[in-house]
This record gives C-alpha cells, sequence and structure tokens, in this order.
C-alpha cells in the first residue's frame, strides 16, 4: 500500500482544513440548538387546596406531558433540567366541578418555572376525578417494632403511645374499613435501658386520604431482670362435695422480675390451680398445677413440683 507522503506546506493546508471544518460543525450545531423549539417532558402533579367537604379520587395517573416553549439546549438537558420537577395544580374549584383543566391554570403555574422554560400546554389537559361523602374516624395507633434487648434485659411495663389515637380524613367507604393506623417499624437491638423516641406513621397510599398527626412519641419501659422464688399455696378447682387431700399444699414457682418490682412482687400476685376434673373424665393419677394468674411481664422459669398428688377421703 502506497504512503502518500505530504511536504510541510501541504500538511498546513490539511490540517487548516480540518480545523476550518470542525469549527463550521461547532458554530452549526451551536446555531441549531440555539434555536427555539417545542418538546414534550413528563412532570408528576402535585395538588393544594384540596376540597375540605369532599373526598376524591383522580382518575388518571398522578403525571402529565408537559409540552414546553424552549431552547435546543434546554431540549437536550431537559431530562436533567426538568424531568424531576413537579407541577403544582389548585384544587379550588372541585368544590362545585369534577374536574379541572390544567390549560386555565397555566400562567399561575409558569410562574412558578423559570422564565426560559415556559409551558405551552399540557396532555391531557383535563383532569378528572371520582367523588365520595368525606368521612373523619378517629383510629388508634399499631406500634411496628422489632426490638431486641440485651441480657438480662427486657420490658418492664406497658408501652406509652401519644396519642394513641389518630384521626384519619377521607371517602366513607375507606374510613369504614380502617380499624387501625400503623406506625413505621422501630428497630431497637442491645437495649439496656427506657426507649423514648418519635416514630413517624406510616404514609397514606391514596391521595384522598389524611391522617393527623403525622407522627407519634413512643415510651417502652425497660428493665434489667432476676429471678425469685416463691411459695404458691395450690388452689383446688372442681372439687365439688368430695372430701380431697392434695400433697404437697404449696409449689415453689421460680421466675423472673424486674428489679424495680422485685421486692413487692408476692405471692398474693399469683394464683396456682388443680383441676380435679382431669381425675373424674380422664383418670388422672396426678394433677398438673396452672399458674392462673402472673404478674405482668414476668416469665416463669420453672414449677416445683409441676404436679401434686392427692386424695379422695369417702
Amino acid at each position: 500500500m502506497a504512503i502518500i507522503k505530504l511536504s510541510a506546506t501541504e500538511r498546513r493546508r490539511v490540517s487548516a482544513f480540518f480545523t476550518c471544518l470542525v469549527l463550521a460543525i461547532v458554530a452549526w450545531m451551536f446555531t441549531v440548538l440555539s434555536n427555539p423549539y417545542k418538546y414534550t417532558v413528563k412532570a408528576v402533579l402535585n395538588f393544594k387546596n384540596a376540597p375540605q367537604k369532599r373526598a376524591f379520587h383522580s382518575l388518571q395517573p398522578d403525571t402529565v406531558n408537559v409540552i414546553i416553549n424552549g431552547s435546543g439546549w434546554e431540549m437536550l438537558f431537559s431530562k436533567m433540567s426538568i424531568q424531576n420537577k413537579s407541577i403544582t395544580v389548585d384544587l379550588r374549584t372541585l368544590e362545585n366541578k369534577n374536574y379541572i383543566v390544567l390549560s386555565n391554570q397555566l400562567d399561575a403555574i409558569n410562574n412558578r418555572k423559570e422564565v426560559s422554560q415556559q409551558i405551552t400546554g399540557f396532555s391531557p389537559d383535563t383532569l378528572y376525578f371520582d367523588f365520595s361523602n368525606r368521612k373523619e374516624k378517629k383510629v388508634p395507633v399499631h406500634l411496628m417494632a422489632v426490638v431486641k434487648y440485651r441480657h438480662q434485659f427486657s420490658q418492664s411495663g406497658n408501652i406509652t403511645i401519644k396519642p394513641s389515637y389518630v384521626i384519619v380524613n377521607g371517602p366513607g367507604d375507606v374510613i369504614n374499613k380502617i380499624t387501625e393506623w400503623k406506625t413505621d417499624t422501630l428497630r431497637l437491638d442491645s437495649v439496656g435501658e427506657t426507649v423514648n423516641t418519635f416514630l413517624n406513621l406510616q404514609p397514606v397510599k391514596e391521595g384522598n386520604l389524611s391522617v393527623y398527626p403525622k407522627s407519634v412519641q413512643v415510651t417502652i419501659p425497660v428493665d434489667e431482670f432476676t429471678e425469685k422464688i416463691l411459695e404458691i399455696p395450690v388452689k383446688l378447682i372442681n372439687a365439688g362435695n368430695d372430701n380431697v387431700k392434695i400433697f404437697p399444699q404449696k409449689v415453689k414457682v421460680t421466675f423472673t422480675t424486674s428489679l424495680k418490682k422485685y421486692a413487692e412482687t408476692d405471692e398474693d400476685f399469683f394464683e396456682a390451680t388443680a383441676d380435679l376434673n382431669l381425675w373424674r373424665k380422664h383418670g388422672y393419677k396426678v394433677l398438673p398445677v396452672v399458674l392462673s394468674r402472673i404478674p405482668q411481664y414476668c416469665k416463669i422459669v420453672k414449677i416445683d413440683p409441676a404436679d401434686i398428688d392427692f386424695i379422695i377421703k369417702k
């Protein structure tokens, strides 16, 4: 293959030619991209001034195609400059209509946009809404929590949620199905002291629902636990007119309790029973001991003995 050898003068001419060609292309692109164009992007709809006495449900997606007047540069970078922005739509006229014409709000919408990116139209231009009677209801807050405690620590009292009820507002048929409102999940690990925190409620999933307030205060009492042993008398139930003697008459109950409640927790907080019907109906030779009353948040470790003997006197 032959190699073309150029003189220094010819090389300068070729270099000048390609330089001019590149500059011409750049100038052409700059001129083309500086011209005004109409182009379309998607924008998310945000609503304001929603009707207070009418529950509404949008009959179309929450995005619209927005027709924009802008330069070629703006069209080229539209995905970065416009795509993530939103359009705020005023719903004040829904008090007596079931639709909104976006072009009627064009001036107000453009006043909130950059001058170089004026909106000229929408597709669709008319938004339609479905209406139903609005209802308000008070429902309890349901705490969603995954809590792991340090060794020998645990929940020592009732969880407090303030406020314990929230107000939900929306279409009557939807509100009637709501019996509680859940919080975001509270996740804690290695807890060794009382928890006091603010927790957001789960957001509404429908645009025509509202919940107030948006967050609650959660308090979880936590204390260190230790073992304690008490002797609890056994109460015989379903003895009828039979003269029954049980052995032993008391059992030792080993349980865990919080250090703060250690001293005050005594046998009066417990009730142990044995059912004679287990002998009558099933022929039991010994009766299992059942703790029918246990202090809240105490955990039973063992009952000694777990079964008692009995004698029926004729």
